[in-house]
């Protein structure tokens, strides 16, 4: 119980009589009351003692329990909103970045796998095929585990065009024209969806040197009517959407673009790329596994002011290609790959072993080899 208040001062004499003990006790039972259970409507001679400590309070005279007691119920309504607060933020930055919490107590680095730095652009023929990759298997959340290609660039991102300089007559301009169009045609001939999906790859056909017609020509009846001496897979990537279908989005990408002056004041642009399709069977197969194909182009561009060719299309010198994991001998226009379950039918390859990735090698020209098979997919 409270100590009672010392005497009060009389306001006509300067002094002010005290607070009779009934009153005072009146104050603290209704005090209590008003502490242990709901709040009431204080009676009036509670609120004359109320009014007459709060003056005393402002003098510095009311006793101690008047002054600190309601002041720990105030301190805890604020402290539980303000741990809210925390709390909620702290879920917020665990719920963006979960990576923030000591191991992976979400399970969310099991599926993504080590992480693989990429490899700076390939500038000049390496002098060496990529060191062996871990020996790991293809999946679906992981379809280039296992591959030197798991660093390599994604798609269109991989085709990066050197700095165009004038070449004898030709200009910056015309230069960089030659580039951009051979860079289209890879794009289009080898990562556009409905390319690979066996659609006619239009954009591709569209940058080629109209007056080429005996190729344009050779080119139409291959993706019309695909046969040994007609096959579009010499120049476009292409897979049967009834057989296959890619796994992912992502098409790993590697090689260069140069170019120098060529004959009859014109640009000679070299491509050479290596592109890895990660596949699977079509119909709910989760059996993986990539087709590796190479291909090198000689692209000109001659000047439109000294020879009668249309502008800003590019003329084709050389297309070769390369193909790692796919069936050899089958002439419909589609890559068929081949995957680990598959038995073994028909007369066993006859051709070397080769190494896909290797691009410190050339393409063979020669094709009197037989089919071979791949060291790696």
């Amino acid at each position: 119980m409270a100590d009672r208040p010392s005497p009060e001062r009389n306001s006509g004499s300067g002094e002010e009589p005290s607070v009779p003990d009934d009153v005072w006790d009146k104050f603290l039972k209704d005090t209590e009351a008003e502490l242990a259970g709901a709040p009431k409507e204080p009676s009036a001679r509670a609120r004359m003692v109320t009014e007459r400590l709060r003056q005393q309070d402002a003098r510095g005279e009311s006793p101690e329990s008047w002054r600190a007691g309601p002041a720990r119920p105030e301190r805890r309504r604020r402290v539980w909103p303000a741990l809210g607060v925390l709390l909620a933020v702290a879920v917020a930055v665990v719920a963006v970045k979960p990576s923030v919490l000591p191991g992976d107590p979400f399970g969310t680095k099991d599926h993504a796998g080590p992480s693989v730095s990429p490899l700076p652009a390939e500038t000049v023929a390496p002098t060496a095929p990529p060191s062996p990759a871990d020996s790991e298997t293809p999946s679906l959340a992981r379809p280039f585990a296992g591959s030197p290609a798991e660093r390599w660039a994604d798609g269109a991102a991989g085709i990066v065009l050197p700095k165009a300089t004038p070449v004898g007559t030709l200009s910056k301009a015309r230069v960089e024209q030659a580039l951009r169009q051979t860079r289209t045609l890879l794009v289009d001939a080898n990562l556009d969806p409905a390319t690979l999906r066996g659609e006619r790859p239009a954009t591709a056909l569209g940058v080629i040197e109209p007056q080429q017609t005996e190729l344009l020509t050779r080119l139409d009846t291959a993706l019309s009517k695909p046969d040994e001496k007609h096959d579009p897979l010499s120049m476009f990537s292409r897979f049967d959407p009834a057989e296959i279908r890619l796994v992912g989005d992502v098409i790993k990408t590697r090689g260069r673009i140069t170019f120098k002056a060529g004959e009859q004041s014109s640009v000679a642009v070299h491509a050479d790329y290596t592109f890895v399709y990660p596949v699977t069977r079509a119909g709910g197969s989760k059996e993986v596994t990539r087709t590796i194909v190479r291909r090198v182009l000689d692209i000109q561009m001659s000047d439109p002011a000294r020879y009668k060719v249309t502008p800003g299309k590019i003329t084709i010198r050389r297309y070769d290609r390369d193909v790692g994991n796919s069936a050899c001998d089958v002439y419909d226009g589609y890559l068929h790959p081949a995957f680990t379950s598959d038995t073994a039918t028909g007369a066993p390859p006859t051709g070397p072993t080769t190494d896909p990735y290797d691009r410190s090698k050339g393409i063979e020209d020669d094709r009197t080899k037989g089919c071979g098979t791949v060291s790696r997919v």
